[in-house]
């Protein structure tokens, strides 16, 4: 069993509707989920189950309608300087070189320049950029914009990382290469992490622990303690253990997805 933290992350009964046209859809349904500091726990489950959802009302970026979201032990009012968000899209100012780019939340808080350089010079060495500081966005491949977006939402040093499918639309190679540069830095900071994946091989190589969610309405349906030792190496991807915990998900979820009902309308 992974040995219980103290909490960064609180969530009780939160549920989330929306309304479209007159039509109530429940997204989330009385989740209750505790993250501890330093902790890196991924929500999997079928598409629509809500798990960006719950990110974002971590993040502050939507209010739960009900529930409660806490975060240090305060409650969630809007985004804060203790979390950083990292999508899956890059996100990144097309006008502003990677540097650039890896400086805006610094810049936005008023820190100096030097001090900027200083940190933006740190994490460019990192995320294995240092020579591509003045390049554009456009001029990065898919896998280098990540690492941009990785490392801007470290050097503003946040407790709390919130990821959603930041490597979804990478090819697998480059998958691989983003998760065991992920898992290295995790283990140099011991960031809280909350990562949404649809990867179950992505999940077990980085988490503390799975949280499988139901179909919509998003509920929690079983949280899977990873207990493989860490720092994760490309060789514990064939471990039989590795392979059990996949194969356990999959099974999970493809029960899920079968038992789902097909909306007709």
């Amino acid at each position: 069993m992974t040995a219980r933290r103290a909490p960064a992350i609180e969530l009780v009964d939160v549920v989330k509707d929306y309304t479209v046209d007159g039509v109530t859809t429940r997204a989330l349904d009385r989740v209750s989920l505790t993250v501890g500091e330093s902790e890196f726990v991924s929500l999997i489950g079928p598409s629509g189950c809500g798990k960006t959802t719950l990110l974002k009302i971590i993040d502050g970026l939507v209010t739960a309608d009900s529930g409660a979201v806490l975060v240090q032990d305060r409650e969630v009012a809007g985004p804060g300087p203790e979390r950083a968000f990292v999508f899956q899209s890059f996100a990144l100012l097309p006008w502003r070189t990677v540097r650039e780019n890896i400086e805006f939340g610094l810049q936005v808080r008023r820190v100096p320049a030097a001090q900027r350089r200083e940190v933006s010079d740190r994490y460019l060495e990192m995320v294995g950029l240092t020579g591509f500081a003045d390049r554009y966005p456009d001029q990065l491949s898919g896998g280098m914009q990540q690492r941009v977006g990785l490392a801007r939402a470290l050097a503003v040093d946040p407790q709390i990382l919130l990821m959603d499918e930041p490597f979804g639309a990478l090819d697998a190679q480059t998958r691989h290469l983003l998760q065991s540069d992920l898992e290295s830095i995790w283990e140099a900071g011991k960031k809280s992490v909350v990562f949404v994946t649809h990867d179950m091989d992505e999940a077990v190589f980085l988490s503390d622990r799975i949280v499988i969610m139901s179909p919509r309405p998003g509920e929690i349906h079983e949280i899977i303690d990873v207990d493989l030792p860490r720092p994760r190496t490309e060789e514990m991807r064939h471990d039989p253990r590795f392979t059990e915990l996949s194969s356990y998900i999959w099974e999970q979820l493809r029960t899920m997805i079968v038992r789902q009902p097909v909306d007709k309308r």
